[in-house]
């Protein structure tokens, strides 16, 4: 569990949260089980954001109150978006061969770990690193071999669950972050298209047009209903969810497309409390998009669907 911290005069930060122990010391706030800490900061954040509010300057509140939500939001959207990509990694690896017990090639004081590494490597066969018990982990070496790395670093949990993402798409564990993860965007573009064929997906967009919805947005990706030129629905993709310059998202705001960019930047609320609409644009490299004749620029409101949602859908759940 991490909170964001506040000291006056500066701006907030996330750091470990820690609890007091019997003994008088603290711990970090650690749980094996996602639902329970999901359970624990949704009560965690409100009796925190009801601190913000014993502030008496109200410059201030209003201004931890939007930072807060923005910080928590963006946690959130980079989590589900890496479930997401993490979801189509595993569905990748579906048909690749996998290593059996036996020939797993480890050093004798690793031994004890061949179980535990033979399970990974079922669910992921890709992987190039895996945790393998509590603070230990395991390299890829070449053919079966493996061999203990990052013993008791914190480094080696980061690299073990960016491992299990980026080895699933071609990259390596140690390579940029952002950049892997931009890239990984661009190569869920082609599949979210696919999705436009599925029956399934033709049934939630036939439902969503006929409650008056033109714009779905679940998890980075955007259903996009263009009604001229026999267009229809088309795939783009949000900005980066991850971006250090975005602000709290506003959801009761409009998108104003006066062109055909691929990228749906969301309508956000800036620090003074200023509501500012959505737009359209291209990513980078993409030179500049392509204008609309000013009859038709296209002002919608959009529609935020489940994350999990697009997780199914990527796995060829059913839309009901």
């Amino acid at each position: 569990m991490q909170e964001l911290a506040y000291r006056e005069g500066k701006a907030p930060f996330w750091r470990a949260r820690r609890v007091p122990t019997e003994s008088g010391y603290v711990r970090n706030d650690v749980y094996k089980d996602e639902l329970a800490a999901k359970s624990t900061a949704e009560i965690l954040n409100s009796e925190l954001l009801g601190k913000i509010e014993t502030i008496a300057d109200s410059v201030v509140r209003q201004s931890l109150r939007l930072r807060a939500v923005k910080s928590v939001q963006a946690k959130q959207r980079l989590a589900n978006e890496e479930k997401l990509m993490l979801a189509e990694a595993r569905r990748r690896s579906a048909n690749l061969p996998r290593v059996s017990m036996n020939a797993l090639e480890l050093h004798p004081s690793a031994e004890i770990f061949r179980k535990s590494l033979f399970q990974k490597l079922q669910e992921m066969p890709y992987l190039n690193l895996c945790q393998v018990a509590p603070r230990v982990y395991m390299q890829h070496q070449g053919e079966n071999r493996w061999t203990v790395a990052f013993d008791g670093s914190t480094k080696g949990a980061d690299f073990a669950l960016r491992a299990q993402i980026a080895n699933g798409f071609g990259f390596g564990y140690r390579d940029h972050w952002g950049k892997v993860k931009g890239e990984i965007r661009k190569m869920l573009l082609p599949r979210a298209n696919q999705l436009l064929q599925l029956a399934s997906v033709k049934h939630l967009l036939d439902d969503a047009l006929r409650a008056g919805d033109r714009m779905l947005v679940c998890n980075g990706v955007v259903f996009w209903y263009e009604p001229d030129g026999d267009v229809g629905w088309q795939v783009k993709q949000t900005s980066q969810i991850d971006s250090e310059t975005g602000e709290a998202i506003w959801r009761e705001g409009t998108i104003l497309s006066t062109n055909h960019g691929r990228i749906v930047v969301l309508p956000y609320i800036k620090e003074s409390g200023e509501m500012v609409k959505g737009h359209t644009k291209n990513g980078p490299g993409d030179g500049p998009a392509k204008p609309r004749h000013a009859q038709h620029y296209v002002e919608i409101p959009f529609k935020s669907l489940k994350d999990d949602l697009m997780i199914g859908l990527f796995g060829e759940l059913p839309y009901e």
